[in-house]
């Protein structure tokens, strides 16, 4: 049975909706709908040389994803990535190999020197990278919680001199919002350094990204400025997902992520959300011990990959 690989069409409902079906069932905690892999697609910063490769069966069915780009806004040049999923039901038929090749002969051609990748963990998907060259680095956690059957702790009081609003109340100008993301996303751990200095792209990229839910989205305010916040996503069928929580330096150890991630939670489930995911590197145990309080559990666990590219 052949399968080929090519670029999502944008304008094409069957690859967009196929593409985020695939994401969905690979991995749920990564929410995609059609409309999110559009703006992707379109927004992109151009420097990032962003692709959405799909492999495609004789049959005309898609049965496996990849999305590829370079680390624009890596302080190290020469960084790429390729995060490759096949439909569990179409393993084994060649496509994750094919994907990750086309994937790498595209990342070369625009400089990359190194290509990160992650894995789900298990054998046979850690076996399958290794043979393709890829050694392991740092592993991430994805957790979830039922929020229609769960039980949440109880809602969270601001202490005094602390205000709860939403990103909703920035829409007439988010730069704080975009100064504190910043700043949080520069000490995420990581095997790339991330440096968020584009507001015009964030303002495009990120803030109207259709998967971000302003009205879900919680920030805490001190003396009138943004220190914490929440950021959450809603794909319209009843999954939430944490897209980071961060508190400003001078703000940290005082309980403002984990007020912030409360106000959010309880938002959400009020709003009809039945499911959330948040997702924290292995080591990020502070982070991880606040998510365990809100009663999350691992759901599934990824292994970043790396693979130096022949000269």
């Amino acid at each position: 049975m052949t399968v080929i690989v090519r670029t999502v069409r944008p304008d094409d409902p069957a690859d967009t909706e196929g593409f985020a079906r695939i994401r969905r069932i690979c991995l749920p905690a990564l929410l995609a709908t059609p409309a999110s892999v559009v703006h992707d697609a379109l927004h992109v910063h151009p420097d990032a040389h962003y692709r959405q490769l799909v492999a495609v069966a004789d049959d005309g069915e898609l049965i496996g994803t990849a999305q590829v780009g370079i680390a624009h806004d890596s302080p190290e040049p020469g960084q790429g990535y390729a995060n490759v999923y096949v439909h569990p039901g179409h393993e084994g038929r060649g496509a994750g190999g094919l994907l990750l090749g086309a994937a790498e002969e595209h990342l070369a051609r625009h400089g990359a020197r190194q290509v990160f990748c992650w894995s789900l963990d298990g054998p046979r998907n850690l076996a399958w990278a290794a043979a393709r060259g890829y050694r392991r680095s740092r592993s991430a956690h994805f957790l979830r919680l039922d929020l229609a059957a769960g039980t949440l702790p109880p809602r969270q009081s601001p202490a005094p001199g602390v205000e709860l609003v939403t990103a909703a109340d920035y829409a007439d100008d988010p730069r704080p919002l975009f100064a504190l993301q910043a700043q949080t996303l520069a000490d995420e751990p990581g095997d790339v350094g991330s440096a968020l200095t584009d507001y015009a792209h964030w303002l495009t990229h990120t803030w109207r990204q259709p998967l971000l839910d302003h009205a879900l989205t919680t920030v805490a305010v001190v003396d009138g400025a943004p220190v914490a916040f929440t950021l959450a996503r809603t794909d319209g069928e009843g999954r939430y997902a944490t897209g980071m929580t961060g508190t400003a330096r001078a703000f940290r150890g005082r309980g403002l992520a984990k007020l912030a991630k409360s106000d959010s939670l309880h938002r959400a489930r009020a709003a009809g959300c039945t499911v959330a995911y948040t997702g924290n590197d292995a080591g990020n145990e502070p982070m991880l011990a606040i998510n365990r309080w809100f009663g999350y559990e691992i759901d599934a666990t990824e292994v970043r990959h790396v693979r130096t590219l022949d000269s």
